[in-house]
C-alpha cells in the first residue's frame, strides 16, 4: 500500500507569465524541476510553516501590498548551475496567502538576464484599487 504525501500548503499555483518563464529556462537548466521541488519542500516549509528566518528569503516590503505578501528569493540552488551554489542567480517571486495557505509563484528569472523583478507584473495581480 503507497503511503499518501501530506500537502504541505493548501494550494501551489504558478501564472501563465510564471510557467512560460519556467519553462524556457528549464531548456537552460536541466534540473530546475527538481531544484524548484527541493526548494519548496525545504526552504518555503522552513519559512511559512516552521517559522525559521531563511536569509535567501525576503519580502518585497516597498510594494502597496499587504494581502498576499509579496517575497523574492535570492538563494536558490540550482544543480545544473555549478560551483555557485544557492547563489545561482535564478530569482523567484512569489505571493504567500497566509490566511489561505496558498503559494503562487509570480515571476522566475535568471540574474545574468534581467536585473530585477518585474514590478509591474507584481501591481497588475496585486494591488487592490
Amino acid at each position: 500500500m503507497k503511503k499518501e504525501k501530506k500537502k504541505l500548503f493548501n494550494e501551489i499555483r504558478k501564472l501563465k507569465e510564471f510557467e512560460r518563464e519556467f519553462r524556457k529556462l528549464l531548456k537552460k537548466f536541466k534540473t530546475l524541476e527538481e531544484d524548484m521541488e527541493t526548494f519548496i519542500n525545504t526552504q518555503l516549509n522552513l519559512y511559512h510553516k516552521l517559522k525559521i528566518n531563511v536569509p535567501g528569503i525576503v519580502r518585497i516590503s516597498d510594494l502597496v501590498i499587504d494581502n498576499p505578501k509579496i517575497y523574492k528569493v535570492r538563494k536558490f540552488a540550482c544543480r545544473s548551475l555549478k560551483g555557485k551554489g544557492s547563489y545561482c542567480g535564478i530569482r523567484i517571486i512569489y505571493a504567500y496567502y497566509e490566511e489561505e495557505d496558498i503559494i503562487e509563484f509570480v515571476e522566475i528569472y535568471y540574474k545574468g538576464d534581467k536585473a530585477n523583478e518585474d514590478r509591474e507584473r507584481i501591481l497588475r495581480y496585486y494591488k487592490k484599487d
